[in-house]
């Protein structure tokens, strides 16, 4: 039954292979290659000026109704007067502004409608060289890339202008933004009203707006405060399938709502039930912008994309009216998470500010029970190690210790069969003419010698499950971007750099993404070629034919997955064979490794001979 349990194991390796490459190869981008593509089409969209303007009249035009949001940016927004400016700083100094400088963050806040639209991140640059320019979160509005979170209020004839886009706010003293030195700003407006907005923000990526409306005036009046993140541009590279990159967001019964770019361009709108708790915004692969409203004030949550003037996504929410009686005030909190998907950072939040289920800002995927332990045991691993990629070796032993006695059984089982093999073979022949009989007559003998025919699959199987869950981890976790092993790999979540078709980097050409196989892909193809050499070739034709290319189709397809899974691949493989090898001689089985290798290389007779 030899043979049979090489067809099994190519079965299971071919479901393999179909899987990624249907849902797991869409050839990952390095976020070198992201980043580098998105600042070229900044620099492409900055050329154009006015062919990439705002719109007719350089004004963004009303938001279709969700109560009374108001519009984006009204005619008069600076950056909107129907060009573009020139870079970012020109954009940057057309307003007034509050410095904002933390240990993790620096950039402004635009005192016309007290917007977040001028972030940096200070620990990450776009590529891996640390000389590269940091990560630019939010833009001003009048840039293509504009990307910006606003707090603001929907008032009514009552209430007079309440704070909105177009709204100039005062500062009252300190005017930077630090961990220890909040930033205070006030608007009157002709009815009485005033409104004092407080900054708060702590040394990660959680700002903290304090809105106090106080009602001088001789009446009650109602308003609604509303918050939103909107953007302009989307990720110049596309996310792949285990990725979820767009609008998102934990409110309601619904709990948690993914909407990808492209099926809010379609439907326009996702509109779940109110609210009392939760969180919503826009999420990159590493970075995200959201809303957490503290009050337990009911509210409206959306997901949106809007075409009229400039189109743009959005993720927003509007409360139920708010109450203020005369000579009283009332006050809104809403807090403002704005930076990396660090994952300690993001359960730290959950839990401390009590955000529910903001964990799932990274995505996990639905096999969280699998893809999160997998992190953690990683990033244990690393902490002990200080290197990600010794973390993911010693990651590696770990789960081979966890499955070794099911894979123990599975070896005992293989090199059973091996031993059985010339009565497999002599009932074969004997039964040449019948297949039912001959069937029978294994399965006489798998039970007689005790001999599970399924067994060669399972270390095969169980690869799969922990492949997919280390595959997800370093593509989603930022704590494996730009993440060193040694040597040439700086990145382990980017593929690997060198490629055997410009002999490492000697020649000096360019070659097509499909010829870069670097050094790792080579072992792995490498280690899993002797691998399937430890078995003895199937008699089939086809069935040996697929046996012999596997290892370098597997090393062309892994060519460009991250190299961080690729060496995890390599070592896995390696360590199989030492332990398959181990199991076989104890049960005194044949290993055919060398047979195999002289009997590929051995000079085939010619028909003559």
């Amino acid at each position: 039954m030899e043979n049979n349990r090489n067809f099994f194991i190519t079965i299971a390796l071919s479901v393999l292979i179909l899987s990624l490459w249907q849902y797991f190869y869409v050839l990952p981008q390095s976020e070198a290659q992201r980043e580098k593509a998105r600042i070229e089409e900044q620099r492409v969209a900055e050329q154009k000026k006015a062919a990439q303007a705002t719109s007719p009249g350089g004004s963004e035009t009303p938001v279709p109704p969700q109560g009374a949001i108001p519009n984006a940016a009204g005619p008069n927004a600076p950056g909107t007067d129907g060009t573009t400016p020139a870079g970012r700083e020109q954009a940057l100094a057309l307003t007034q502004r509050v410095k904002i400088d933390t240990p993790s963050l620096e950039g402004s806040i635009n005192l016309t409608g007290a917007r977040l639209d001028d972030l940096r991140l200070k620990h990450y640059t776009t590529t891996v060289d640390k000389n590269s320019p940091e990560i630019e979160l939010l833009n001003p509005a009048a840039l293509p890339t504009g990307y910006y979170a606003e707090i603001g209020f929907v008032g009514s004839d009552k209430t007079g202008a309440v704070p909105g886009p177009e709204t100039a706010w005062t500062v009252e003293g300190n005017a930077t933004l630090t961990p220890a030195t909040p930033v205070a700003l006030t608007f009157t407006n002709d009815k009485g009203l005033t409104f004092k907005r407080t900054f708060s923000v702590d040394s990660d990526y959680m700002f903290t707006v304090s809105d106090t409306v106080q009602n001088s005036s001789s009446t009650a009046v109602t308003l609604s405060n509303y918050g939103r993140v909107t953007r302009f541009d989307k990720p110049a590279v596309a996310s792949i399938y285990v990725l979820h990159e767009g609008l998102i967001g934990v409110t309601g019964t619904e709990g948690l709502q993914e909407h990808k770019y492209a099926a809010v361009e379609e439907d326009k709108q996702f509109t779940p039930g109110k609210s009392t708790d939760g969180w919503l915004g826009i999420t990159d692969k590493y970075w995200a912008v959201t809303l957490v409203p503290t009050e337990k004030q009911p509210f409206q949550p959306r997901y949106a994309y809007f075409e009229d003037g400039r189109p743009r996504y959005q993720a927003d929410f509007l409360t139920d009216p708010i109450n203020v009686d005369a000579g009283q005030s009332a006050t809104v909190e809403t807090e403002i998470f704005a930076g990396a998907k660090e994952v300690a950072k993001v359960n730290a939040y959950a839990q401390d500010r009590h955000i529910r289920l903001f964990d799932r800002l990274i995505d996990w995927g639905w096999f969280i029970w699998i893809t999160k332990p997998m992190f953690y045991l990683i990033d244990t691993m690393y902490k002990f190690f200080g290197n990600f990629g010794l973390a993911i070796l010693a990651t590696t032993v770990v789960v081979k210790a966890v499955f070794y006695p099911l894979a123990n059984k599975s070896y005992a089982s293989m090199a059973n069969m091996k031993k059985v093999q010339p009565k497999m073979l002599e009932i074969r022949e004997k039964y040449a003419d019948d297949k039912m009989k001959q069937q029978q007559a294994m399965m006489e003998l798998y039970k007689t010698e005790k001999i599970n025919p399924l067994a060669g699959c399972w270390p095969v199987a169980l690869q799969i499950p922990v492949f997919f869950a280390l595959y997800k981890v370093l593509y989603i976790t930022i704590e494996m971007r730009h993440a060193p092993f040694f040597g040439w790999i700086q990145d382990l979540a980017a593929p690997d750099p060198t490629s055997i078709f410009n002999l490492f980097g000697l020649i000096p050409i360019t070659l097509p993404h499909m010829l870069m196989v670097g050094v790792w892909p080579l072992i792995m193809g490498v280690t899993m070629f002797l691998q399937m050499r430890m078995n003895p070739t199937p008699p089939d034709p086809t069935q040996a034919m697929i046996f012999t290319w596997m290892p370098v189709i597997f090393t062309f397809m892994m060519a460009g997955f991250p190299a961080g899974l690729v060496i995890y691949w390599a070592w896995n493989n390696l360590l199989s064979i030492i332990q398959q090898g181990v199991i076989m001689k104890r049960q005194g089985a044949k290993i055919e490794l060398w047979d195999n290798l002289v009997a590929l290389f051995r000079k085939k007779p010619s028909p003559a001979e």
